[in-house]
């Protein structure tokens, strides 16, 4: 029987411990026992975010929380600066506009990440925007832009810094405080170690006096709702209760460890990875790669799907492909979350077979050893 080995950047593995958390017998979320689940999940985020500030959850796929950090603190005909570097930065634009915000786009080449001086250019050039949106981690080219070089431009204007940290939080550093972010959003089903479902904005004091002007049309992800829901320790709406359950016993888990060594820890997994796919004569994609998830160059006259489906069938390994222009270009491998060490190394034995298999030429185990020097290090 293969043993199926999930390497996706979201969702990843969960846990065998959240996994049983989950399953026990459901409980009422209108209640003193869930309340306490809540309070205890919400407060341990706070750690991982490193923020003291707000941090609301939403039953909702990380774009929802995409689209709350538009509606609650913009109004229609508002102005605001996009980094555009990927799918994901393109999709804060796509929202934006969809509720007549004016997008200022900073459009990047795929695989680079934005220097900040870019970032104070449009901010000089566009007095008055009301805010700044970008990534810590472009999922779709595996690169990770400098979130504190850039936070320390914006805090210098009256626009909010806002960052989608839904596949970087807890492999590649952040410092929601420390570093200007204003609303940070986040999903469950990437470092956090539980499925899909579960979605989070951290708010900002800044952020809030935004809130207070906001005009664009809001309901279920109105921030008010939930800080006022917060107070009482509960949520406006039904809780995905199970999810909160198992974030709860995931957050005590990344908190016990700490932070900085659970982002540690991926980081060496992923040095680990690139230093594999670079011993078996492949390139990596990005020039700012992300410790999150890895995106590989495929060899000459190789396509990459060819290898995803490979390592699927034969070994049960699953990468993701490349997306629009990227697609059969790269494969994308990640380092977050549930994601451990034997993953890394099983991962990289059934690439080493499948390479071998389509014909690409390299020395049989070096990138097994590669990764294992890393790791042992």
């Amino acid at each position: 029987m293969i043993k199926n080995y999930l390497m996706t950047p979201g969702p990843t593995p969960v846990p065998e411990d959240i996994r049983n958390e989950m399953a026990k017998p459901i409980i009422h979320h209108r209640t003193k026992e869930y309340q306490a689940i809540f309070k205890d999940a919400t407060e341990g985020l706070k750690k991982i975010f490193k923020t003291s500030g707000d941090i609301f959850t939403f039953t909702s796929s990380g774009t929802g929380a995409m689209e709350a950090s538009i509606v609650n603190v913009l109004s229609p005909g508002d102005r605001i600066i996009v980094v555009r570097g990927g799918k994901f930065g393109e999709r804060f634009g796509d929202i934006a506009k969809s509720y007549g915000v004016e997008v200022i786009p900073i459009d990047i080449e795929w695989g680079t990440a934005p220097g900040p001086e870019v970032i104070k250019e449009e901010l000089d050039k566009n007095p008055g925007v009301k805010g700044v949106y970008t990534t810590l981690c472009e999922t779709s080219t595996a690169t990770v832009y400098d979130i504190k070089s850039i936070g320390r431009v914006v805090r210098e204007t009256d626009a909010l810094f806002i960052c989608d940290v839904i596949s970087g939080l807890g492999a590649d550093g952040f410092e929601n405080d420390a570093w200007g972010v204003d609303i940070a959003v986040c999903g469950s089903q990437k470092g956090l170690m539980i499925p899909p479902g579960l979605a989070f904005c951290s708010v900002s004091a800044k952020a809030w006096k935004a809130v207070e002007t906001s005009k664009l049309p809001k309901f279920y992800f109105n921030f008010k709702k939930y800080k006022k829901a917060y107070a009482d320790t509960d949520t406006p709406f039904t809780s995905a209760i199970t999810l909160v359950i198992g974030l709860r016993k995931a957050v005590e888990a990344i908190n016990k460890i700490g932070i900085d060594n659970v982002t540690a820890e991926h980081q060496k997994a992923a040095e680990a990875f690139r230093q594999a796919v670079k011993a078996m004569a492949l390139g990596i994609y990005s020039k700012s790669p992300s410790s999150a998830v890895t995106g590989v160059n495929a060899p000459a006259g190789i396509n990459a799907d060819d290898i995803i489906k490979l390592l699927k069938t034969e070994s049960g390994v699953t990468f993701a492909g490349g997306q629009e222009a990227l697609k059969g270009r790269i494969f994308r491998a990640a380092h977050m979350g549930g994601i451990d060490r034997d993953y890394i190394i099983e991962s990289l034995k059934a690439l080493e077979q499948a390479l071998a298999k389509l014909g690409h030429k390299f020395v049989p185990g070096s990138g097994v050893a590669a990764a294992e020097r890393v790791l042992k290090g």
